[in-house]
């Protein structure tokens, strides 16, 4: 019977948080060696930012190519906030990019005060930093309450001087609370940014690093309005500027989960070059005007999908609300049966009660891409008759919920509701389409 062989020891070396060079049966790889749970394997970050592992017995030849430093979990050290001048302000709102990283090894310590924010990401900024942490929840918690809190905490951050605000908030609403603040922040001097990881500092691949860094950079370009900055493919290379009413989280678990919808980002950001590339001419660049707070909102709006065989109860159930936005099907549909069909269930004669008895009924595209047009079918046209809003109109459902909430909070007339609706305020309604790339 064969000796099994013992595993083979890397170069004694070779240390955590070291770059180094492996040449096993596998091929050759290049990246930091972190730590690792298996005894008989070790782990290395590669440049792309996935992990891999490798068993020791397989290694050929190992080679420390630049020494690093290993992970510590020491207390953060005592620095000064920043001062009231020229700096960016970071405010933090919960999700997993709020950790004390040690980003070469992926070794996290959570972060949660204002100081442990400070520590953690200041070597990513040429700026000094302040940092206020306001909550820390998961996003899917998240209420007006908060979009009103964080709304207010930016605007006294900007009023004393920050150059510029990163706010660090749960990827799964991230857009809800984006949408929010581009209603409540108008007329900003400066960029609004609002970022988190999909994939935890302590996990392969994850993408707190390159996020945190492009926001930064971001937060002190020649730009002004409230942004969402996420990686903007799989490799650690770029991060894509997303304005803020017109984005949304496409995927559950992908690094570039984010799309700008119905047109092109606002910038491009290539942070270990520290570049800023501006692709959007309607990102507006900073201006010296006064900053308009207006957190005004009301909560009481449903957003539901409309889907086959969805009951006319349903529909009638939604006059508690003060607002109801719809996310049609196509052009922006719902179960009107204009062919008379014996076993269709139409939901026309409900949204017409909900309408007349002074509940706005706003239709956004499901679809997410393209643009609401009830003028197309006459399933569109009988709901255009009875009163429904967002004709021509290509917000996200996200988008139409949030603004929604605020037009109400300033108007109840059905006809200026109408007329602030289908009007652009924040740039949730694109003036023409745009022919992009759904990957873009």
């Amino acid at each position: 019977m064969a000796k099994a062989k013992s595993p083979k020891p890397p170069s004694s070396e070779a240390k955590v948080g070291d770059s180094i060079s492996v040449s096993s049966e596998s091929g050759g790889h290049k990246g930091i060696l972190l730590p690792s749970n298996n005894p008989d394997a070790i782990a290395i970050k590669l440049p792309s930012g996935y992990n891999i592992g490798i068993r020791k017995e397989s290694i050929k030849k190992m080679e420390v190519l630049e020494a690093g430093k290993p992970p510590s979990s020491a207390a953060p050290s005592k620095k000064a906030q920043a001062p009231a001048k020229d700096f960016l302000s970071i405010l933090g709102c919960g999700g997993t990019i709020a950790s004390r990283i040690d980003y070469r090894t992926g070794a996290v310590d959570a972060a949660t005060s204002p100081q442990e924010l400070v520590d953690a990401f200041a070597h990513l900024s040429k700026k000094p930093l302040r940092a206020k942490s306001l909550f820390s929840i998961s996003s899917e918690d998240t209420t007006h309450i908060h979009w009103q809190k964080i709304a207010q905490a930016a605007a006294d951050e900007i009023k004393d001087g920050a150059q510029g605000v990163v706010i660090t908030h749960g990827t799964d609403t991230m857009s809800y609370s984006s949408a929010a603040l581009s209603f409540m922040l108008q007329n900003l001097p400066c960029p609004v940014i609002f970022t988190g990881s999909q994939r935890s500092s302590d996990r392969s691949s994850s993408d707190a690093l390159l996020n945190m860094q492009a926001s930064l950079l971001a937060a002190g370009s020649d730009l002004s309005g409230v942004f969402i900055c996420m990686h903007e493919n799989l490799s650690d290379d770029s991060c894509l500027l997303h304005f803020g009413a017109k984005v949304r989280k496409m995927h559950t678990s992908r690094r570039d989960a984010f799309r700008s919808i119905n047109c092109r980002p606002a910038a491009r950001v290539l942070p270990l070059q520290g570049k800023f590339e501006k692709i959007s001419q309607l990102a507006p660049p900073r201006n010296t005007g006064k900053l308009a707070l207006d957190t005004k909102i009301n909560p009481n709006v449903a957003l539901i999908y409309s889907y086959p065989g969805i009951k006319p109860e349903m529909l009638a159930s939604l006059s508690k609300y003060e607002g109801v936005v719809i996310a049609g099907t196509g052009l922006g549909h719902v179960p009107s049966n204009t062919s008379n069909d014996l076993d269709a269930v139409p939901v026309i004669k409900e949204i017409s009660e909900l309408i007349a008895s002074g509940i706005p009924v706003v239709i956004a595209p499901q679809t997410i891409y393209g643009r609401i047009n009830l003028n197309v079918y006459s399933s569109g046209r009988v709901l255009r008759e009875a009163g429904a809003i967002g004709h021509l109109c290509d917000f996200t459902p996200e988008a139409a919920y949030v603004k929604l909430m605020w037009v109400l909070a300033h108007e109840k007339k059905m006809a200026r509701v109408r007329e602030m609706m289908e009007k652009s305020i924040a740039g949730e309604i694109s003036g023409r389409s745009e022919i992009v790339d759904f990957d873009f």
